[in-house]
C-alpha cells in the first residue's frame, strides 16, 4: 500500500511556518514594512507556498502582517498613535490581571515577582537596557499568568505582539529604564501586599508613563 501523507502534515507545515515567522517578527529580525516574499520564505522554512500563505493569513489576523492588494505581504507598521491606543487597552486588562494576582497568587509566586524585581534592579544598575527589557516583559507575563484571567491573557498576548518595535525603542531611550524600574517595583510591592486596588493603580500609572514616553 503506498505511503500516504498524514492528514495533519499540511497543518503541521503551516504551524511550523507560523511559529518561525511570528518569532522572527517579535524578535525584530524582520523589520516593519519588510516585504514577505512567499517563494523565499517557503524555501527558507522548508515548506510549501501554500503553508506560507496560510501562515501569513493567520499573522494578518493577529495584526503582525498586512497584505496589500497586488503587492503581497509585509510586516505591519504600527504607528505611535496606534501604539498609544493599544497601550490604553492594556491599562484596563493588565490592571485587571494585577488586581486578581494580588488576591490569587501563592506565596511562592509572590516571591518569584520579588526575584524578578531584584533582577530588574540589577540590570538597570549594570547599564543593561536590553536585559532589563526582557525582564520587564517577563514580569508582565508572570502577572498575567498568575491572575488566572485567561481571556485577558489571550487578548493581551495579541496586543503586546504588535508593540515589539516600540518596546525595544523605549528600552534604549536614556533614563527610561530607571523610571520604568521604579514603576514596576511599585507594582510588585502592591501585589505582594495583596492590595488589588493599589496593584491596579500601579499598573495604570506605569502604562500612563509608557504612553507619555511613546508620545515624547
Amino acid at each position: 500500500m503506498p505511503n500516504q501523507a498524514s492528514p495533519s502534515s499540511g497543518e503541521q507545515a503551516k504551524q511550523h511556518a507560523l511559529a518561525r515567522l511570528r518569532q522572527a517578527i517579535l524578535r525584530g529580525e524582520m523589520a516593519p514594512a519588510q516585504r514577505l516574499v512567499e517563494n523565499e520564505l517557503a524555501e527558507q522554512f522548508g515548506v510549501t507556498r501554500a503553508s506560507i500563505r496560510a501562515a501569513l493569513i493567520e499573522l494578518e489576523a493577529q495584526g503582525l502582517v498586512e497584505r496589500i492588494r497586488n503587492r503581497g505581504s509585509r510586516v505591519r507598521v504600527v504607528t505611535v498613535e496606534e501604539a498609544v491606543a493599544i497601550t490604553e487597552c492594556r491599562m484596563v486588562l493588565e490592571g485587571l490581571c494585577a488586581a486578581k494576582t494580588a488576591v490569587a497568587a501563592t506565596d511562592e509566586q509572590l516571591d518569584e515577582l520579588a526575584d524578578l524585581g531584584a533582577a530588574m534592579t540589577k540590570a538597570v544598575a549594570d547599564g543593561e537596557p536590553l536585559t532589563y527589557s526582557d525582564l520587564n516583559h517577563e514580569l508582565h507575563a508572570r502577572v498575567r499568568e498568575f491572575s488566572g484571567q485567561r481571556t485577558a491573557v489571550e487578548l493581551l498576548e495579541r496586543l503586546n505582539a504588535q508593540l515589539v518595535r516600540h518596546r525595544f525603542q523605549l528600552a534604549l531611550r536614556p533614563g527610561r529604564s530607571q523610571q520604568s524600574l521604579n514603576e514596576h517595583l511599585a507594582m510588585i510591592e502592591a501585589i505582594r501586599a495583596r492590595d488589588p486596588r493599589a496593584a491596579e493603580e500601579a499598573v495604570r500609572a506605569h502604562l500612563a508613563s509608557v504612553i507619555e514616553a511613546l508620545r515624547g
